[in-house]
């Protein structure tokens, strides 16, 4: 056998390796996907969809927003976790990446072994809405209708695991009644069935329900930050309604596929902080009533979130006996 001498050995490696990383270097030479686990049309989308455009420039590539659905976002998070590490494809989910492990047996991925943070992206609070001729008028009423009327009031949410369904969780056990849940597959058509007055309330995110609480085609109750959105001005917290402590933001994060190189997670990531600053996806955002979390779009700080998270939803899962399976 041939052996090849030890210098021109140690030159091939050098130049593989240079060459590596002038490819990382010339990175994104093709349009990135951003998988959104979720329908087209929903929450999620509404931010990735704005996000897409806001990161092109400083990509120099078209940011192609990609919905796999099902199963509470996780077939679209695993495909992600599968895919090829060469940052062409990323992940755009929101806290339910953190809940999937507690819900799900065999979720597809493993929130540490699967991926690798970019950062975080916005935070989005919560509205509790119910079909535009449900009785109360008020928190208030609310409260006390369903309290009285809890076998007759149907609670929609969209799937296991999605933000709906977290927040519904939190709200029914608040409120110490035991509602009947509708899971639908996706926030459109959880939306279109309380819209055509099918199902009696829900609760969901601001950038999904914003629209249809300014146009009175819902009757909206409260929201689930500390503090009143600007927006929507006019509804009170849960907080200040009486149940203190009540929160739930749905944050968003994006990853990419474990062991991506570096150089190209730090494009993404100034890609990303970039996209945060943007005027137009501020002002997109801030009308939709999210907080751009641009101090925290950095692997570091959603890494932190994520490991904070994982047991919280943990905890809460197992003490209310909820699982997909």
């Amino acid at each position: 056998m041939r052996l090849i001498p030890r210098t021109l050995s140690v030159l091939l490696a050098a130049s593989a390796l240079f060459a590596a990383g002038a490819a990382q270097a010339e990175y994104p030479e093709r349009p990135v996907t951003m998988v959104v686990p979720f329908a087209a049309g929903g929450p999620t989308d509404n931010v990735a969809r704005s996000l897409a455009e806001a990161m092109r420039p400083t990509l120099g590539q078209s940011v192609v927003v990609e919905n796999k659905t099902g199963a509470g976002g996780t077939i679209g998070t695993s495909f992600v976790g599968r895919a090829d590490a060469d940052g062409y494809t990323v992940l755009l989910m929101h806290l339910g990446f953190t809940t999937a492990a507690s819900l799900y047996k065999n979720p597809g991925y493993d929130v540490d072994k699967s991926f690798a943070p970019v950062g975080l992206v916005v935070d989005v609070p919560m509205t509790v809405i119910a079909r535009e001729d449900f009785p109360p008028n008020n928190i208030k009423e609310m409260v006390e209708y369903v309290k009285a009327n809890k076998d007759k009031i149907s609670l929609a949410n969209a799937g296991i695991g999605a933000a709906s369904h977290l927040c519904g969780t939190m709200l029914v056990d608040a409120l110490g009644v035991d509602l009947l849940t509708v899971p639908y597959k996706g926030t459109a058509p959880a939306m279109n069935d309380l819209l055509g007055k099918q199902v009696d309330m829900l609760c969901d995110q601001t950038t999904n329900t914003t629209q249809y609480i300014k146009a009175k085609k819902v009757k909206a109750y409260a929201v689930t930050s500390l503090k009143r959105v600007p927006t929507l001005p006019d509804l009170p917290t849960m907080d200040e309604s009486g149940y203190k402590g009540f929160q739930v933001g749905i944050w968003h994060g994006m990853w990419v596929p474990k062991n991506t190189p570096q150089p190209v997670v730090d494009k993404l990531v100034k890609a990303l902080q970039a996209g945060l600053a943007d005027p137009k996806f501020q002002e997109r955002m801030a009308g939709l009533g999210a907080e751009v979390l641009t101090n925290d779009a950095n692997p570091q700080a959603l890494d932190a979130k994520v490991n904070q998270q994982v047991p919280q939803w943990a905890k809460l899962f197992k003490n209310a006996g909820i699982s997909a399976q």
